[in-house]
């Protein structure tokens, strides 16, 4: 069996900026009831993401030359990690910022950086991720969706499901095939789609809670311009796994569910239960120790290291925590959980219980990760 390790996040001199993250949010979200910070990062507020990006708090670690603010890694994960405990409504750029804006970064043409960069740091241009597709499950190799190449560009069809917000967004990358089905990963590229391009339609997805942040985006012989290949032609695979490192290790992985525990130790007041103390205390050991872990992969990823192992297991086991938060609140406090509830808790309660089962699915299934982890271990 093969180990491997978190090294110790570099060190950052970040308590200065952690202050001002969090006299903004003071600001910004003092009308904003707990039950509306459940939803943070599924929370999607165009006018916050242009205010973060007038502070310079999206497309931190980027070069200036592409509006960003070359600030490190460890500042940016300060930043992220006080918006999501606050439950600020990130959504509107977080995909953006965190896994669209390095990818064209990292192999885009000048031409997508210096047209779509700029706009991402300044909070104005918001993306959806294309992997997922019906049928296929976890297997993202078993694309389907095709672009043909044509004179000056592609014709696609296919269909995308589970993509967040995409009724919202400008653009979406597409993980395609451009090679025959039986190169499974080798046949595989990115494009650089303008969802306006005729020939998109996106239906509505409604989750468990009835709200509409899933899509179903269906492409039906549209036509994609050669300009917008993202890296090589049959290099998607390779792209895309390192655009996942990016999706698992962020401390959303974990702190999705954060308002619920803010919330039952409100509720549990200044005397709780022994059971309460010991239920409170496990949980926030195991939260102290996924952070630890995450800070490692952002400090791995300013490197320029890729971290994809440390990653799978970074997600795997805060998702492990986040799911079984619910059930511990409904352990230690007596509450029914309704959304349309009277009190904060029932209602914070109420809106994670029903968003839990997701959080094992979404940047790969408990499945996908464990064979990721088993096979960096030497196991398989």
């Amino acid at each position: 069996m093969t180990a491997f390790t978190f090294p110790a996040p570099p060190p950052a001199d970040v308590e200065g900026l952690r202050a001002e993250v969090r006299d903004f949010l003071a600001t910004e979200l003092a009308a904003r009831k707990p039950r509306d910070r459940a939803r943070s990062w599924s929370g999607f507020d165009a006018d916050f993401s242009r205010k973060l990006g007038e502070r310079g708090w999206i497309g931190m670690t980027w070069p200036k030359a592409y509006g960003g603010h070359e600030r490190s890694a460890l500042e940016r994960y300060v930043v992220l990690e006080e918006m999501l405990a606050a439950g600020a409504p990130v959504a509107a750029h977080w995909i953006a910022d965190r896994q669209s804006g390095p990818l064209l970064l990292k192999v885009g043409t000048e031409e997508q950086r210096q047209t779509i960069l700029p706009r991402i740091a300044a909070g104005e241009c918001f993306f959806c991720i294309g992997m997922s597709e019906p049928d296929s499950g976890s297997d993202l190799a078993a694309v389907r969706t095709r672009a043909t190449p044509v004179e000056g560009g592609f014709r696609v069809t296919g269909t995308k499901l589970w993509t967040t917000y995409a009724h919202k967004s400008h653009y979406m990358i597409l993980f395609c095939r451009t090679g025959s089905q039986e190169e499974r990963q080798g046949g595989t590229s990115q494009l650089l789609v303008d969802l306006n391009t005729p020939g998109i339609t996106i239906r509505p997805i409604a989750d468990l809670s009835g709200e509409h942040h899933f899509n179903e985006v269906v492409f039906e012989d549209a036509f994609i311009p050669d300009s917008a290949l993202i890296g090589r032609m049959g290099d998607g695979w390779n792209q895309v796994m390192g655009e996942l490192a990016f999706e698992r290790s962020g401390p959303e992985r974990f702190l999705s569910s954060f308002t619920l525990l803010v919330e039952v130790v409100r509720a549990l007041g200044d005397d709780p239960s022994d059971r309460a103390r010991e239920a409170v205390g496990r949980l926030t050991a195991h939260l102290v120790t996924l952070r630890r872990l995450s800070r490692s992969v952002a400090g791995m990823l300013q490197n320029g290291e890729n971290p994809a192992l440390q990653a799978a297991l970074v997600k795997d086991l805060g998702a492990l925590v986040e799911q079984e938060i619910p059930e511990i609140v409904r352990g230690v406090v007596s509450v029914e959980p309704s959304l349309q509830a009277d009190t904060e808790l029932a209602a914070v309660l109420a809106h994670t219980i029903l968003n839990a089962p997701a959080f094992s699915l979404r940047g790969g299934t408990r499945e996908i990760l464990r064979g990721i982890i088993a096979r960096g271990l030497g196991l398989r």
